[in-house]
């Protein structure tokens, strides 16, 4: 391979900051004493992303998203359809809203309290971790979480109030604070109808109705909205999924607001709103169910019916704690 780093950059994510960063790099590659032919840095183009990913993943060693969730979930669905899930590591820089996957590789923190230099410093040098890939109607990758309720519901609506020029702002914390007056207009959803079918850890068959409940998150990583935590001992590298039905309001915002309190949150995901391991899944939604996917609006995408199964695992880049 020809380059030991190769950066894509989503050069409109967190406010035009990719842009900064291509600046940056030379100057900070140099002062790691890596020669200008060791790394390769490009903006990510819209109208050939996949053919960008695939022509990266074949010349490096390690591949850096700089970016949001979406842009490191373009990578993963890209590697789904090709044998680089064994050969290439994959590093991010944390550019989106959320950012869930960056939380949990102990990225954003570094990168919010340190700066670009220090992450960069550190992620260059750090140790490579399996995590799972999953496969959402054998075609999109999901690495962080799906749902489908109220909460998809927002990120619909979310997204098109910035497509429409209803957000001025590129502004993490403006964006933060537009998802709360989302929440509060549509905090009356629930899901139209439906039913979850999956197989569990233990390898029994069972069926949900979700009809009238607020919604269903389904997560491979300890981290969802921005840092909530609504699942309980969640692995990203043990070959199962964590599901958590949310059945009214109450429990929608207890599982999003104490998830993460030392001992409280524990023993409510204990013994209260329960998750549950899983290893596939298969939904039946009503048409036109408002559905999220990493953080992503795929509202209209995927189809009455939403089958998620396990892909493979790669190779991510994680500090230490």
């Amino acid at each position: 391979m020809a380059f030991k780093f190769y950066f894509l950059i989503n050069p409109v994510s967190g406010g035009g900051k990719g842009k900064l960063i291509r600046e940056f790099l030379p100057e900070i590659m140099e002062s790691m004493d890596f020669a200008a032919d060791e790394w390769k840095v490009e903006f990510t183009r819209y109208e050939d992303m996949k053919g960008q990913i695939l022509e990266a993943l074949s010349c490096t060693e390690t591949l850096i998203a700089v970016g949001g969730d979406g842009t490191v979930s373009s990578v993963l669905s890209t590697m789904l359809s090709s044998d680089f899930s064994n050969k290439v590591k994959i590093g991010l820089i944390p550019l989106g809203t959320g950012n869930d996957l960056a939380r949990v590789l102990n990225l954003y923190k570094a990168f919010a309290d340190q700066g670009l230099l220090f992450l960069v410093r550190r992620l260059l040098r750090a140790d490579a971790v399996p995590f799972d890939i999953w496969k959402v109607n054998g075609k999109y990758a999901l690495a962080n979480y799906f749902s489908g309720g109220i909460d998809a519901r927002i990120a619909h609506d979310f997204n098109h109030d910035r497509a429409t020029g209803m957000i001025s702002s590129n502004s993490v914390i403006m964006n933060k604070l537009h998802y709360v007056r989302r929440f509060f207009a549509d905090r009356n959803y629930c899901l139209k109808g439906g039913t979850l079918r999956y197989v569990d850890k233990d390898g029994e068959k069972k069926t949900v109705d979700l009809k009238g409940h607020r919604t269903v998150i389904v997560g491979n990583i300890p981290s969802f909205a921005s840092g909530a935590n609504p699942f309980f001992k969640s692995d990203m590298a043990d070959g199962l999924l964590e599901v958590v039905d949310v059945p009214n309001m109450l429990a929608f915002l207890l599982a999003i607001a104490i998830g993460n309190i030392p001992v409280v949150g524990h023993l409510y995901k204990k013994y209260l709103r329960k998750s549950t391991k899983v290893r596939s899944l298969e939904f039946k939604f009503v048409p036109e169910e408002f559905l999220q996917l990493d953080g992503e609006d795929v509202s209209g995408k995927l189809g009455d019916t939403v089958s998620i199964e396990f892909a493979s695992q790669v190779q991510m880049l994680r500090l230490g704690d």
